[in-house]
């Protein structure tokens, strides 16, 4: 089982390559305000993260994820869940 801790690395790893150019990344940094993030680079993102952990991301998630600490706590437990499903 993957840990929330590697979650967010992989997650901040996604990210490097959206962020302006000399933003320093960190858990904490707000995806849209500090990041710039729009709506297509957040799909973007989520489907990223849905192909690495084979899961699916609903949407409304993204009403309570602003940060990529948030984001990875929301993956771990989606990942979770998902391992206590039959397949």
């Amino acid at each position: 089982m993957i840990s929330q801790e590697q979650i967010l690395e992989r997650l901040l790893a996604y990210l490097r390559p959206m962020a302006p150019p000399g933003t320093p990344l960190h858990p904490d940094i707000d995806l849209r305000q500090e990041l710039g993030l729009d709506s297509i680079k957040v799909m973007d993102l989520l489907m990223e993260l849905e192909d690495a952990f084979d899961i699916s991301i609903p949407l409304n998630i993204l009403a309570d994820v602003h940060t990529p600490a948030e984001l990875a706590r929301a993956v771990f437990s989606l990942t979770e869940h998902a391992d206590g499903l039959v397949r």
